[in-house]
């Protein structure tokens, strides 16, 4: 335990020093310009289901009596680990449906992430099982941030287009996902993930999927998954945005959902937001490029993008009819919350906190509040949607499923989790306790047992 108190204090002093060298290079170098590297191609495909879209992955919905949805917040390697850790359970959960045995992993329908739950998200959605395999030495009990934190402080790199995040990128592409698209991700059986990131300029909520991308005339299928999930977990200020184009060849005129969606939110001031938001895509004149930073700061539990998407649709009983679904008799959202409540230090003195202390207890309070907001607002929806896809003959039964590190019952278990680093470098043991306990939260909470009583009644 000491070991470990040690390691962390001088991880948090290496990073502090590297960080006030990134500055100090950022400042020194703020008279040069540099441009993202642009790496979406122009629209090319016959159609969304051609793609990776939400349409593509209707026909596997089509058949299940449980609608099952996952969302992995973010949190560096610590959300990383945590969704891992959930994903094991699920995998190790028997459930039997109409006198078949299976796994309830292989119910999940999608899965919404942002930041650090974007990579396991990322990587189950291209490998599937694959993930148990070699996930663990490839991504989560790698020092990622030391690799990228000495490529950063290389002259030679200072120049480099896109910088920083380009470097991630990179490093990302041929360590993790190995050059893969969005064209490999739509795997026959696999669950459609949602990556989100944040448009810098909007602060709109923008999900990897074909129908966004159409916003851009742009064709998702050939768009690496590294540069999404980069994009996805891309902390301002440290990381340069990532850069897409918007291409203006194919927008004559809005999509029929864009305009049906902006009739339906006339009354709803903050989907008719997000409406708006997402067609100022179609703007020709001052919106040639989309800059994407960390999903974290517009959602960072990864379910307002699901919100989002029901709602704007039209709810889920229209969405079901629309694309002739058989309502589900379980309708179930499992949310991996890996935020943290550590005591701050500045608590322990009448010394004045530093900046860094500063900006992190700013960030973290409003995080936390639109987090309660969130999950107030999914919770009562889901009950709702419930409801509205429930019949005479057929009732749809409701369960929302949150588990985060404030459930831990060990005090010693639940300080020491509080006290890991939102970092892309942890130790085996933080990272074996962190998949610990994405296992046992979930094994243990009482709703989750619930929903599997009721699944196995049925």
């Amino acid at each position: 335990m000491q070991l470990t108190k040690i390691r962390s204090r001088f991880s948090e002093d290496w990073l502090a020093l590297t960080l006030a060298s990134l500055f100090f290079i950022v400042f020194a170098l703020s008279g040069c310009v540099s441009y993202g590297v642009i790496d979406n191609a122009p629209q090319n495909v016959a159609g969304d289901a051609e793609s990776y879209s939400i349409d593509s992955f209707t026909e596997k919905w089509r058949t299940g009596d449980i609608e099952l949805m996952l969302a992995f917040s973010g949190g560096g390697t610590r959300a990383a680990a945590f969704s891992y850790g959930v994903l094991k359970e699920l995998r190790d959960t028997a459930i039997v449906i109409e006198g078949r045995s299976g796994r309830l992993l292989d119910e999940v329908d999608y899965i919404s992430s942002v930041s650090g739950g974007s990579f396991t998200a990322a990587y189950y959605g291209l490998y599937g099982d694959q993930i148990f395999d070699d996930f663990e030495q490839v991504f989560l009990r790698r020092d990622i941030q030391g690799k990228l934190i000495r490529r950063a402080l290389k002259p030679r790199t200072w120049f480099r287009q896109g910088g920083r995040t380009e470097m991630a990128i990179s490093y990302y592409e041929k360590n993790v996902f190995h050059g893969a698209t969005f064209g490999d991700m739509k795997r026959k059986g696999g669950p459609l993930i949602l990556i989100n990131a944040a448009d810098l300029a909007y602060g709109v909520r923008f999900s990897f999927v074909q129908e966004y991308f159409n916003l851009l005339c742009s064709d998702l299928s050939s768009y690496p998954v590294a540069r999404a999930v980069t994009a996805s977990s891309a902390v301002p200020v440290l990381f340069p945005p990532v850069v897409v184009e918007n291409y203006q060849d194919c927008k004559e005129t809005l999509p029929e959902w864009l305009v049906a969606a902006e009739k339906r939110t006339s009354k709803h001031p903050e989907l008719a937001q997000k409406v708006d938001d997402l067609q100022s895509y179609f703007k020709k004149e001052g919106r040639q490029y989309a800059h994407f930073v960390d999903g974290g700061i517009s959602d960072n539990l990864g379910l307002r993008t699901l919100y989002d998407l029901i709602e704007i649709a039209g709810g889920p009983k229209e969405i079901h009819e629309k694309l002739n679904l058989k309502p589900p008799r379980q309708f179930a959202a499992i949310v991996v919350d890996a935020s943290t409540k550590p005591q701050p230090k500045m608590d322990r003195s009448n010394k004045k906190p530093s900046l860094g202390e500063t900006i992190s207890a700013v960030s973290k309070v409003q995080l936390r509040r639109y987090n309660t907001a969130t999950l107030a607002l999914m919770k009562k929806s889901i009950t709702r949607w419930a409801k509205e896809l429930s019949t005479p003959e057929r009732t749809v039964a409701p369960y929302f499923i949150q588990i985060g590190f404030k459930d831990i019952q060990d005090a010693e278990s639940r300080e020491f989790i509080n006290q890991v680093p939102t970092s892309f470098s942890l130790s085996d043991e933080q990272v074996d306790r962190l998949i610990a306990a994405g296992r046992e939260l979930l094994r243990n909470n009482v709703k989750y047992q619930q929903f599997l009583s009721d699944l196995s009644a049925r």
